[in-house]
C-alpha cells in the first residue's frame, strides 16, 4: 500500500484488492444510497463523516443524535446483509469495532459501548454498525435497544454541529495515532486507503 500524500488532504486512492475491487470503485456502489453517494465524495466530506477509514471500511459520527460519540462503521462499498461482506472485510470489522469501542472509551469516559446493526430504515439499506457510547449517567429508560430513541429526539436536544465536530477531531486523532496504528489492523494515515484524512 501506498503511504505517500497527494492533493489537498493528504489522500491517496486504494490499491486493488485481491479480489480485484479498490475500496472506492463507482462499479462498486449504488448511486441511490446515501452511504455510496458519501462514499464517491469523501474527499470533500466533513471529518465528521470520514473520522477514520481503510480500504474496507469507514466511520463517521451519527447525524441527528442527541448522543455525542455516536459512531457508524460503513462497508465502503455497497452491501446490504452482513452474509455479503467478503473475507477481508470480515477479517477487519472486529478490529474496527474494538478501536472505536476504545476511541470512545479514551474520548467520552463511557462505561462501555452498545454495537447494533440493522440497516432496515428506507435509503439506508447499506449494511451499517452502530457504535454507541453508553456512558454511566445513561437513563435506564434508553438503555439497551432503547438508546435508539436518542435518534428520535427533537432538533433542539440533538448534538451540536460544533460538539459533533470537536468529538470528531479527538477521536480520528486517538484512531490515527501511532500508538494506536502499532496496536491495530490499519496502517497510518494519509492514504486514501488507510486510517483517514492527513
Amino acid at each position: 500500500m501506498t503511504t505517500d500524500s497527494h492533493g489537498s488532504d493528504g489522500v491517496t486512492e486504494a490499491e486493488p484488492e485481491p479480489g480485484g475491487y479498490t475500496a472506492y470503485d463507482p462499479a462498486m456502489t449504488t448511486p441511490e444510497c446515501y452511504t455510496c453517494s458519501q462514499e464517491a465524495r469523501l474527499d470533500g466530506l466533513p471529518l465528521s463523516e470520514r473520522i477514520a477509514f481503510d480500504q474496507h471500511w469507514r466511520v463517521a459520527h451519527a447525524f441527528d443524535t442527541a448522543l455525542p460519540g455516536w459512531l457508524v462503521l460503513l462497508p465502503r462499498r455497497h452491501v446490504t446483509a452482513v452474509h455479503e461482506l467478503t473475507d477481508a472485510e470480515a477479517t477487519t470489522l472486529g478490529t474496527w469495532q474494538v478501536r472505536l469501542s476504545r476511541a470512545l472509551h479514551d474520548v467520552t469516559g463511557c462505561i462501555k459501548t452498545y454495537v447494533a446493526q440493522f440497516a432496515e430504515v428506507e435509503g439506508f439499506a447499506h449494511v451499517h454498525f452502530h457504535v454507541m457510547p453508553r456512558m454511566a449517567n445513561l437513563p435506564q429508560e434508553l438503555r439497551g435497544p432503547k438508546v435508539f430513541e436518542l435518534l428520535r429526539r427533537p432538533a433542539q436536544q440533538r448534538v451540536t454541529a460544533d460538539l459533533v465536530d470537536e468529538i470528531a477531531r479527538s477521536l480520528h486523532t486517538r484512531l490515527t495515532s501511532s500508538s494506536e496504528r502499532s496496536s491495530s489492523c490499519c496502517p497510518a494515515a494519509g492514504s486514501r486507503n488507510e486510517t483517514g484524512p492527513g
